[in-house]
Parts: structure tokens; C-alpha cells; sequence
């Protein structure tokens, strides 16, 4: 009588049941990358693995490796040469991985991405005393699921509590979802700190602008970034009365606290990230424009201009528009709006900043306008919160939402519904830094549920980013995630009250009888959590489709992006020499040898005109509580006026805020690479942590894809 297999050993010595369909699995994509699709075929070689193992391990429990070896033989032995190479290329490449990952001290329960392996390493598992990790990934998430979900014993009974710790456990395990970053970090941790986002109040004084920069210093220290606006402050040369002498200006005390900011490191972690915004109405607004452009200056600030109606309205009119002191609230002088504006965006082109914001957009949506107005956002400008207001977000996987082509529509449903209980409940889990941050989270109880993955999902869709149709899909799965979690937000109400400050919110003047939270969604760009579910951060486009990675030195791996890579293998032009072809050039576009549908599909943000960055973040605004982090990435030869034009259109087009990053534009940070000796190929400018090696893209391991990206 014949023992069947019932278990395999893994690489680390752990059992696990034997499943013939893994064995499958790995023969079909090996037969699919030489364009070979014969079902009978693939169930007979499968059979023939089995029965093999089945006679050579008899009562025994083979290992991995064993598996794979028969896999091999049965392949060649069926005279299948072609797919028995793809095989051990591919087996080839993930013991490379496996050695790369190993580096890091990680080990991997999760099958991730080297680069995934080594952010984790650096920023989330826990380690003991010495350094040394002392956590898996699959512990990681654990840790957070169990911490979350023990708030609800309180509102559903230990039992439905550990329930929900499952349930949010297997989401964030599959990928669908995940927190951001400080939930990874700090949860079930003597810190304790869970949220991302906060605005700080400073106060037109020395002591309330100290008090500022020990707050901020506080809330870095626990892995959150801080938004600020200095337009409270009275401007240079102004008088102060307690001492007779003249004020020094917001510019001034942000250098302060942009000093502050470098000697901190965020619980150790990450150096802190910061938001700085004042009002176009400031005197001092043409020294806060070019703040950035002297050098090195507030190299821990991205700043943005608070602009309100008025003064784009004078834009167009080519009109002037009045600077109010803030102690005095009167007029001090005019300015022409048409020259304030074209010095914004001017150093915008030049290096980035500032973004611009517009403020009275932003407050005509706040849902609490009884408890003030709001006057920052956090660092990336996708959450505009009041002062002393914290705000938790968590994105959803769109990539992990697709069934075939389609999307899941039931399975995206129950995601939203889980994350959206999962996001509350991060607000009752978590250690504030302050008690007046404390009352004003679980006062409004905002979080901001957000995407990540959206390139991935337009292709698996056979959407070009750059089409209407991308656009109509934004919109139409936006909308779903906002009405599905209106819904689930609701029904917690139901369980467990409204947030305190629901009278006189903006929900209650919609008819809404109850609502848990006060704002639901928010797109961020989700730099290292994506990075960690291996896809494209937030609604950005691809970045590369082919590069090689430094893990350490002497260790390089080609990356490709996972699904041109099958793209490839099925049309038959996966050759290592074009790879590096397409490394060279940053783009498919103008390779002939790729079929024209798959360069129209496969776009980058190198390929990408800028006007449609600016309309796929007004569809995802279109239908977002919050705001929508977006890089509307420039070519190197982009001229001023367009910018002027994209920074227009998204006011036009209903968005909160607009940032833009003209490749190579900062100092330091132009690096370039050609399409090849000779070609002619215009140069291309990259992100700093890119660079030109051997003849192929090269990137660091910190890189996460983006292009001007938070560490959120």
C-alpha cells in the first residue's frame, strides 16, 4: 500500500501539510514564461512530481529542496528543456534573494521583497538590548493585530474581540491593508505612539513657540510627523512691545525648528519630517517662497503656501491683493498677485517647494468648523487637521482587490469595512504624546483610510494610467471605498456612539443622525508601507520597470516590476539584454521590439504628461474627506509656465493642495542616464538615490519607488 505525502520540511526545519498545488504553481509559471499552456500537460507532470516523491520518501517527510530537484527531472525527463531552464532560473534567482535577505539578520515569514526585508530590518521588527531581532514579520503583525483589537473587549466581550484580532491579523498578513507606519512600529511597545499626523499650534510668543518645538521634539521621538503654520507670527521687523526690540519673523523660528528636527530621530528610527504653511497674506511671504532655494536651508520642512480664493482670484485678474499683519489684523502694504504667484511656482521648478494649499478649499470641508479653522496639514499636505489634532491612516491594497481583470467589489467592500473598525480602534489603543492632543483625536476621532497599489490594479485592468478610462476608474473606486466606509462608520456609531464633537459638525447639517468618526479617508503616499506590500505607493504611476538594486555592497539584484515581468515572459521578449535596455532608458515607449499595447499600458512617471497627474489626484479628491498626497513628477525640461498652468488646473479641478518635483531640480540630485551609448537619447534626470552603473539603473537600497516620497 502506498504512504501518501502528507507534510514537507521548510528551509528553516518547520513542517508544513504537503499541497501538490504549490508544486503546480511553479510548473505553470515556469511553462508560461516560454508561452506554453497545456492544462493536461501541467496536471500529468504534476502527478508524475507526486508519484516520484511518493516512491523516493515513503513514510518519510522531504524537504524543500528535494521537491524542487524532482521537479527538475520530471521536467527534463519529459523532455521539456525550455521549461525545465525557466525553472532553475527562477529557483536560481530565489535562493539569491533568500541569500540577500539572509544579510539582514530577518527572518522572512512572509516571502517579501529584499527591499521590504530590509526596511523591516531597519525600521519595524523589534530587537532585543544588543540590536539583535527579535521578531518575525508575521510577529510583527500579530503584535499590532492583538494591540488593536484588545480595545474591543470593552464595547463586544473578550470573545468577539479575539475574533476581530484575527480578522485584522489575516488582512494585514494577505496585504490587503496595512497601517501606517507608527502602528507597525510602536504598537504592543512601551511607546505605544500610533499615529502618523499631527498639527502643533505656534503661538505668536517665545514661550508658545517653545512650546511648539518641545512638542514637536515629543512627537518625533514616537515616530509621527508634525505640521506647522507660522502664520500667527508677527513678521520681520515688527515691533515687541515686552522688550522694545523688533521680531526676527516665522523664518527665523522655523530654522529653529528645523534644527531641532536634525538631532532627533523619530523613537530612533527615522530623522523627523515636517510640514511648515503660511498664508499668502503674510508680509513675510516672499522670504518664505525662497526660503528653501538658499542652500541647505530647512532641509527638514517640505513648505507649502496657504492660498486662499482672494488671491488666486487676483491672479487672474492681474490685480494686487492686501498683506495683513497677523498681531494687528490691518493691511500693511499690496503686492501684484501675478508676481507672487509666478515666484511660487518659479522656485517650485527650481527645487520642489513650495507646494501650495488651498485654505479656504480646506475649511469650506471642515467637519467641525465650531471648534476653530484648520491651518496646517502634516507633512506630505494629505491631512489637514486642526491644531493639536492627531489623524491615524492605514491603505488598502488595491492590487490585492482584483479577481482576473475585474475587480472584487464584495472583497474590497469587507476590506474597507475591517480597515475602517481597524483605524477606530487605533484611536482608543493609542498613547498620546499630550493630553490636548489626546482629547482632540478621541474628541473627532479622524483617521484616513487611503489606497496603494492603484498602478498595479489600471494594469491588471489593461488601463493605461495616463487614459480617461484610468480616470473613471479612480473615481468609481474611490467613491465605493467612501460610501462603504461612510457605512461602516455609521454602524459603529450605532455600537458605540458618535464622536463627542458631532453636534454642529458638518454631518449633522448632512442629516446624518450618527457617524463614529469625523473624517474617513485620506490618500497617502504610503512610501514604506507599499514598499512592504510590494506595490506602487499611493495613486503614483510606476516609477521603473526594470533596475538593479545595491542591497550591500557587493550584493546587486535586477529587479523587475512583477507584472511586466509576466508581460514579458508572455509576449516572449524577457531577454537580460533588453532589461538592461529598458534600465538604460527609464522607459518602454520608444523600444520597438516590445508590442505597441504594452508600451501604451506600462507607462511611467518619466512617460507620463504632468496634466494627468493633476487629474487622476482630483478624481481620487473628488471623493476623499481629507486631502490626496500626490507628486505631480515634471521632466527636466518643463517649462515655468506649465508649471503655472498644473498649479491652476488643480485648483480648477477641486483639489486641496499641489506639489510638483522637476527631476534633478534639487542640488546634488542630478544624476542621469542615456539610452545607450550613442543613441542620442535625451538625458534624463534621476532621484538621488539613483545612479548610473555597468549600464543599468541602479538604485539604493532606502529607494521605495517614488520619486519625491514621505517616510509615510
Amino acid at each position: 500500500m502506498t504512504v501518501q505525502l502528507k507534510q514537507i520540511r521548510k528551509r528553516d526545519g518547520s513542517l508544513e501539510r504537503f499541497d501538490p498545488g504549490k508544486i503546480s504553481t511553479a510548473m505553470e509559471k515556469a511553462m508560461r514564461s516560454v508561452r506554453l499552456e497545456d492544462p493536461s500537460l501541467l496536471k500529468r507532470l504534476t502527478e508524475r512530481v507526486v508519484a516520484s516523491l511518493t516512491e523516493r520518501y515513503p513514510g518519510e517527510v522531504p524537504g524543500v529542496e528535494a521537491v524542487q530537484d524532482i521537479v527538475e527531472e520530471v521536467l527534463i525527463g519529459e523532455g521539456l528543456a525550455e521549461v525545465a531552464r525557466a525553472y532553475i532560473l527562477y529557483r536560481q534567482r530565489r535562493t539569491e534573494i533568500r541569500q540577500a535577505k539572509g544579510i539582514f539578520g530577518v527572518q522572512d515569514d512572509l516571502k517579501l521583497s529584499v527591499n521590504a526585508v530590509k526596511v523591516l530590518e531597519k525600521r519595524y521588527l523589534r530587537k532585543d538590548e544588543l540590536g539583535r531581532i527579535v521578531e518575525t514579520p508575521r510577529g510583527m503583525l500579530r503584535r499590532v493585530a492583538k494591540t488593536v483589537a484588545s480595545v474591543e473587549a470593552d464595547y463586544v466581550g473578550e470573545r468577539e474581540a479575539q475574533e476581530l484580532q484575527e480578522d485584522f491579523y489575516g488582512m494585514m498578513l494577505r496585504l490587503e491593508f496595512l497601517p501606517n507606519s507608527p502602528t507597525l512600529m510602536n504598537a504592543g511597545t512601551d511607546l505605544g505612539q500610533l499615529a502618523a499626523c499631527f498639527v502643533i499650534p505656534v503661538e505668536d510668543s517665545m514661550v508658545g513657540i517653545f512650546d511648539a518645538v518641545k512638542t514637536m521634539a515629543l512627537v518625533h521621538q514616537s515616530g509621527g510627523g508634525t505640521g506647522f503654520s507660522f502664520s500667527r507670527l508677527r513678521p520681520r521687523n515688527d515691533v515687541v512691545k515686552s522688550t522694545g526690540g523688533i521680531a526676527s519673523g516665522p523664518i527665523s523660528f522655523m530654522q529653529v525648528f528645523d534644527g531641532a528636527t536634525e538631532v532627533i530621530r523619530q523613537g530612533g528610527r527615522r530623522r523627523g519630517a515636517n510640514m511648515g504653511i503660511l498664508r499668502v497674506d503674510h508680509p513675510d511671504i516672499l522670504e518664505f517662497v525662497t526660503a528653501k532655494a538658499r542652500g541647505d536651508s530647512l532641509k527638514n520642512f517640505n513648505i507649502s503656501v496657504a492660498a486662499t480664493d482672494p488671491f488666486i482670484e487676483a491672479v487672474r485678474r492681474g490685480s494686487t491683493y492686501d498683506l495683513i499683519n497677523p498681531r494687528t489684523g490691518r493691511a500693511v502694504r499690496q503686492l501684484r498677485a501675478r508676481d507672487v504667484f509666478d515666484l511660487i511656482t518659479q522656485t517650485a521648478w527650481m527645487g520642489g517647494d513650495p507646494g501650495m494649499i488651498f485654505i479656504d478649499r480646506i475649511n469650506r470641508e471642515n467637519p467641525t468648523p465650531r471648534l476653530g479653522s484648520i491651518e496646517s496639514t502634516n507633512p506630505c499636505g494629505e491631512q489637514p487637521l486642526l491644531p493639536y489634532e492627531a489623524c491615524n491612516l492605514g491603505s488598502i491594497n488595491l492590487s490585492s482587490m482584483m479577481r482576473g481583470a475585474e475587480v472584487d467589489w464584495d472583497r474590497l467592500g469587507k476590506t474597507v469595512a475591517l480597515a475602517v473598525r481597524f483605524l477606530d480602534d487605533v484611536i482608543d489603543a493609542n498613547e498620546y504624546p499630550l493630553p490636548e492632543i489626546e482629547a482632540m483625536a478621541k474628541g473627532n476621532r479622524k483617521i484616513g483610510l487611503g489606497v496603494m497599489g492603484l498602478a498595479e490594479m489600471l494594469i491588471r485592468s489593461g488601463i493605461p494610467y495616463d487614459s480617461p478610462e484610468a480616470l473613471s476608474m479612480a473615481e468609481g473606486i474611490m467613491a465605493f471605498i467612501r460610501d462603504k466606509a461612510r457605512e461602516e462608520s455609521v454602524r459603529l456609531a450605532d455600537l458605540k456612539g458618535s464622536f463627542p464633537n458631532f453636534s454642529g459638525s458638518i454631518w449633522e447639517k448632512k442629516g446624518f443622525k450618527c457617524i463614529r468618526n469625523a473624517t474617513l479617508t485620506t490618500v497617502a503616499p504610503t512610501g514604506t508601507i507599499s514598499l512592504i506590500a510590494g506595490v506602487s505607493s499611493g495613486i503614483e504611476p510606476l516609477f521603473a520597470l526594470c533596475y538593479v538594486r545595491n542591497v550591500m555592497e557587493g550584493t546587486r539584484l535586477l529587479e523587475k516590476n512583477p507584472l511586466f515581468e509576466s508581460r514579458a515572459h508572455e509576449e516572449g521578449f524577457d531577454s537580460d539584454e533588453l532589461m538592461a535596455e529598458i534600465a538604460r532608458r527609464g522607459s518602454v515607449r520608444e523600444i520597438q521590439e516590445i508590442p505597441e499595447s504594452t508600451r501604451r499600458l506600462f507607462v511611467t512617471a518619466f512617460d507620463i504628461d504632468p496634466k494627468w497627474h493633476v487629474r487622476m489626484q482630483a478624481a481620487f479628491q473628488k471623493f476623499t474627506d481629507n486631502a490626496v498626497s500626490k507628486t505631480v513628477n515634471l521632466p527636466e525640461n518643463v517649462s515655468l509656465n506649465d508649471v503655472r498652468e498644473i498649479y491652476l488646473l488643480a485648483y480648477d479641478l477641486g483639489c486641496k493642495g499641489i506639489t510638483v518635483y522637476r527631476y534633478g531640480s534639487q542640488a546634488g540630485q542630478v544624476l542621469t542616464f542615456s539610452g545607450g551609448a550613442g543613441s542620442g537619447a535625451d538625458r534624463v534626470a534621476l532621484h538621488p538615490d539613483l545612479a548610473w552603473s555597468a549600464g543599468v539603473l541602479e538604485v539604493s537600497p532606502e529607494w521605495t519607488g517614488d520619486c519625491k516620497t514621505c517616510a509615510y
